[in-house]
C-alpha cells in the first residue's frame, strides 16, 4: 500500500519549531546533539523540549542516545524513553549501535536508526524491525555519491517490512520532490526548507492580482 507523505522539522529552535507545529506543517520534530548544542540547549533541557513539542501537537520527538559502547547506548535510550510514549529513540549506525538497536526493538521501544550510507545498512535496519532509518542525503552528494539513488535503493530494500526511510540532510524543496517520486515516504527538514515548500513566486504573483482585483471591485 502506498504510503503517504510525512514532514518532519530537524531542528530545536523552539519558535520556528513550535510554529510549524501548531500550523500542521509537520508531524513531529527530530533532533541530534549537533541540533541541541547548536540552539543552545543542554541534556538536562530534552524533557522540557519534549513536553513542549508534544502540547503543540507532535506525534513524534526523536532525541538521538549517546555512549561509547552499546551498554552506554542502551542506558541513556532509557532516559529517553522514559519522557513520554511519543518519543522516537535515535540510535547511530555502528556496529555499537546495531547491538544496542537489537535490543531496543526486542523491547517494543520505537528506534530510528541514523546516519545511515548505505542498502546494506538499511537492509540490516528492516532485519532488525525498527521502525526507521535515516540516510544524509546533502552529505552522500558531498561525498561524491549519487545520494537520490541510493537512498531509492534504501527503501527498496525495506519494502515490506516495517521500516521506512527517513529522509534526512535535505538543503530545499526539490530535494524532497525529488526523493518522493523515487518512493521515499517521510522527510525531515530545516524549517526554511520545510516552509519552502508552500511558496513559488508565481503564486504570489497570482495572489497580489487577486487582491488588487478585489480591492478594485470592493
Amino acid at each position: 500500500m502506498p504510503v503517504s507523505p510525512r514532514l518532519y522539522v530537524d531542528s530545536a529552535d523552539v519558535t520556528r519549531v513550535g510554529e510549524l507545529l501548531e500550523g500542521g506543517l509537520v508531524a513531529g520534530v527530530t533532533t541530534n546533539p549537533t541540533i541541541l548544542e547548536r540552539s543552545g540547549r543542554r541534556v538536562g533541557e530534552i524533557a522540557e523540549l519534549y513536553d513542549q513539542w508534544v502540547a503543540q501537537g507532535a506525534s513524534e520527538v526523536f532525541f538521538q542516545t549517546w555512549g561509547a559502547d552499546a551498554s552506554e547506548l542502551l542506558a541513556n535510550a532509557d532516559r529517553i524513553l522514559a519522557l513520554g510514549d511519543r518519543v522516537v529513540v535515535k540510535v547511530p549506525a555502528t556496529r555499537e549501535g546495531f547491538v544496542a538497536t537489537r535490543s531496543l526493538v526486542a523491547g517494543g521501544a520505537t528506534v530510528l536508526v541514523t546516519a545511515v550510507y548505505s542498502p546494506a545498512q538499511a537492509l540490516a535496519c528492516a532485519s532488525y524491525g525498527v521502525r526507521y532509518v535515516a540516510p544524509y542525503l546533502g552529505r552522500l552528494r558531498d561525498s561524491g555519491r549519487d545520494g537520490v539513488a541510493l537512498i531509492a535503493d534504501m527503501q527498496a530494500v525495506c519494502a515490506g517490512s516495517e521500516t521506512n526511510v527517513i529522509a534526512a540532510s535535505l538543503r530545499s524543496p526539490d530535494d524532497i520532490v525529488e526523493l518522493r517520486q523515487v518512493g521515499v515516504p517521510y522527510f525531515t527538514a530545516h524549517p526554511d526548507v520545510i516552509l519552502g515548500l508552500l511558496s513559488d513566486e508565481t503564486s504570489d504573483q497570482a495572489a497580489a492580482e487577486f487582491e488588487a482585483a478585489i480591492g478594485r471591485i470592493s
